[in-house]
């Protein structure tokens, strides 16, 4: 049985964060910083009572007789009290003999064109198991993209404003950084797993490590974009952030209505009015995701699963390409606008660092669909082959008209040739100074 990992690293974070954040407050506290601290404070139990919900929700604790879990998790202990079942349920496994167990079936990833299907025994206990690393799992997306993201922008902007770093802060911003990326991580896992639901899923340490990479460059970049931007244009950051945010929230909903398919039925047991708010708090964390990085798992609500099982390079490329061009130039604005605030700071520099690491992100991220993807088999084609197809997509019409102008000219003058009379030979020999002549109109 697969030893919890996860759930470990995700209820750490969740404490060290939660842990840090109060800390932090008592500070802003007590040096009179009330905005400071009303924000920290939002951005810190906001995400801890979602992920309360969360665990719940997956869990089905309302239909079921457990007052003091419900209790637990009303005072905001229901990650840690999930951890402690989690490894009693490990550690009491294999000690008793479990009377009842299923049978599921998975195929191998094909090996020189050929597959097999493979039968496992789970029994209760590792069922138990799934079921809390698939929790967590979605807990840590959800605390990573509705509270530390937004938390860590907020501190590295009164950081920038009070130019200065204190030790609390600093570790803050760490954390936060760390379950970002991580959330970023399990996100990646976890559509994986998600797409290729048939398949037996192994993925490997330098998976992991390339993933960890590429999304620590495109994260740590993007925060430090939109704080650069932020703190020159205080009041022209608000539309970036609406129009980031409104397009991908609606983005789902537009690509449903346009399908003209009927309202979903996807999860059982609720009402219409119970799936409309899970299926708009999804969305808003689909969101909250695309704001800060590319998000792996792709809404697609007319779906029985909720999600688009295909991979669609297209709109990978397409992303990327529009969110360097936005980081690009919402630097040219800080660059043009800055204040004296930066004036010990090498500006281009600055700049050139991180259009390079966004880039190094890229990198990273084709490495990984390239290499390291534990179903990179079962593509079509490949990544190269399907950004160069994207780009072919792209660049086509233009060439395409560029090409066709000279065909054009050449169809128009074989008509202007084919409409011309033959004339009839003569009988009698003409001299050479008849046959080098230009006839005339007449």
């Amino acid at each position: 049985m697969k030893f919890p990992g996860s759930v470990l690293v995700s209820v750490f974070l969740f404490v060290a964060e939660t842990v840090t954040a109060l800390y932090l407050s008592s500070t802003y506290s007590s040096a009179g910083d009330r905005i400071w601290l009303s924000l920290t404070l939002l951005f810190s139990l906001l995400p801890c009572v979602l992920v309360q919900f969360t665990l719940i929700f997956i869990h089905r604790d309302l239909k079921r007789d457990r007052p003091l879990v419900l209790l637990l998790h009303l005072l905001q202990l229901g990650p840690l009290i999930r951890c402690v079942e989690v490894f009693c349920i490990y550690f009491q496994a294999g000690r008793i003999e479990e009377p009842y167990v299923s049978i599921t079936k998975k195929r191998q990833i094909p090996k020189n064109g050929l597959t097999e299907e493979i039968e496992k025994e789970v029994g209760r206990a590792e069922g138990k198991l799934c079921t809390h690393r698939s929790a967590f799992s979605r807990a840590s997306v959800i605390q990573a993209f509705l509270g530390s993201a937004p938390q860590l922008t907020l501190q590295l902007y009164i950081s920038i404003l009070q130019q200065e770093i204190t030790i609390g802060r600093s570790v803050f911003m760490a954390l936060s950084l760390l379950s970002i990326v991580y959330g970023a991580l399990r996100c990646n896992i976890l559509a994986i797993k998600i797409k290729y639901d048939e398949y037996e899923v192994s993925v490997k340490p330098a998976a992991y490590l390339c993933i960890f990479l590429w999304r620590s460059f495109e994260i740590a970049t993007r925060v430090v974009v939109l704080v650069l931007f932020s703190s020159v244009l205080q009041i022209w950051i608000l539309p970036v952030v609406l129009l980031n945010f409104f397009g991908f929230f609606f983005y789902p909903w537009i690509l449903f209505w346009r399908s003209r398919s009927p309202f979903p039925e996807n999860i059982k047991a609720m009402s219409r009015m119970g799936t409309t708010i899970v299926l708009c708090f999804l969305t808003f964390l689909y969101a909250g995701i695309n704001m800060f990085c590319w998000s792996a798992v792709q809404l697609k609500i007319n779906s029985p699963d909720l999600i688009n099982k295909s991979q669609n390079w297209y709109r990978l490329s397409v992303y990327y390409m529009l969110r360097f061009i936005e980081n690009a130039f919402l630097l040219l604005l800080w660059y043009i606008y800055k204040t004296d605030i930066y004036m010990y700071v090498c500006a281009p520099l600055l700049i050139l660092k991180l259009l390079i690491a966004y880039c190094t992100a890229i990198l990273f991220m084709l490495v990984f669909y390239q290499f390291f993807h534990p179903c990179k088999k079962l593509f079509s084609f490949n990544i190269t082959q399907g950004l160069l197809s994207c780009f072919r997509c792209l660049c086509f019409p233009c060439k395409r008209q560029r090409h066709s102008d000279p065909a054009e000219r050449a169809d128009l003058k074989s008509q202007d040739d084919s409409e011309i009379p033959i004339q009839p030979q003569k009988s009698e020999p003409q001299s050479r100074n008849s046959q080098l002549s230009v006839p005339s109109d007449s």
